[in-house]
């Protein structure tokens, strides 16, 4: 049986489960839009299980911060330019969302 979530559900759920500052609003937005683009791409349902979202993925201001919690060591340059570079080093490893207010990526 399934069950369609809308954002709305989707926000409900992680305040359900003691979960709502995991992500922000737009962080959430972001999240919920990825895994509906991914549903439709592959043809497939995604069941929802905000505490295993919450384990994989986590959101970060900037791709810099994303990137060197990871391990990247940023050259020195402008900051869109190491923005980008964090952004391409954090693409090669794992999921990245780009949203305006943040990044989330996937856990690797």
């Amino acid at each position: 049986m399934k069950d369609t979530v809308t954002f709305t559900d989707f926000c409900d759920r992680f305040r359900d489960m003691g979960r709502n500052d995991s992500f922000t609003y737009a962080g959430k937005r972001a999240l919920f839009d990825y895994l509906e683009e991914l549903e439709d791409g592959c043809d497939m349902e995604i069941e929802l299980d905000v505490v295993g979202l919450d384990c994989e993925y986590s959101e970060h201001d900037t791709a810099i911060e994303a990137a060197e919690e990871c391990g990247f060591e940023p050259e020195l340059g402008l900051l869109h330019e190491v923005e980008e570079a964090a952004t391409d080093w954090l693409n090669e490893r794992t999921q990245v969302i780009v949203f305006n207010g943040g990044v989330i990526i996937a856990g690797f």
